[in-house]
């Protein structure tokens, strides 16, 4: 399943959070996803979006098990967790205002919504 959020970042914070995520998927790449297999997240894509509010930062995974996946993430030993969980929590604005107003997928056999 995919899960999706939205955080206001603080408008000094913005580069600092680009810069980070370059490293993740860049140099950082193989350390992070041995972290996301660790998780059981199969897929995770950001993105930043500037508005006149200042930037947000949407977020998307694809886990089956969310709550598990950021228990395991807020847990983790591995610097390169610990070094996102301080980077993202020194720019965190808060929440964004946000509205999924969309959300298709076959469901599955007896499952109701």
């Amino acid at each position: 399943m995919i899960h999706l959020v939205a955080r206001r970042i603080r408008p000094d914070h913005r580069d600092r959070v680009v810069d980070w995520l370059r490293q993740v998927d860049g140099p950082r790449r193989l350390e992070a996803l041995e972290s996301l297999a660790a998780e059981g997240v199969e897929h995770e894509a950001a993105m930043i979006v500037d508005t006149s509010d200042g930037p947000i930062i949407v977020y998307a995974m694809q886990t089956d098990d969310l709550a598990r996946s950021r228990v395991v993430a807020d847990e983790s030993a591995r610097s390169v967790d610990a070094e996102h969980r301080a980077v993202m929590r020194d720019a965190d604005d808060g929440p964004a205002r946000a509205e999924i107003v969309l959300d298709l997928r076959p469901e599955e056999p007896g499952a109701t919504r």
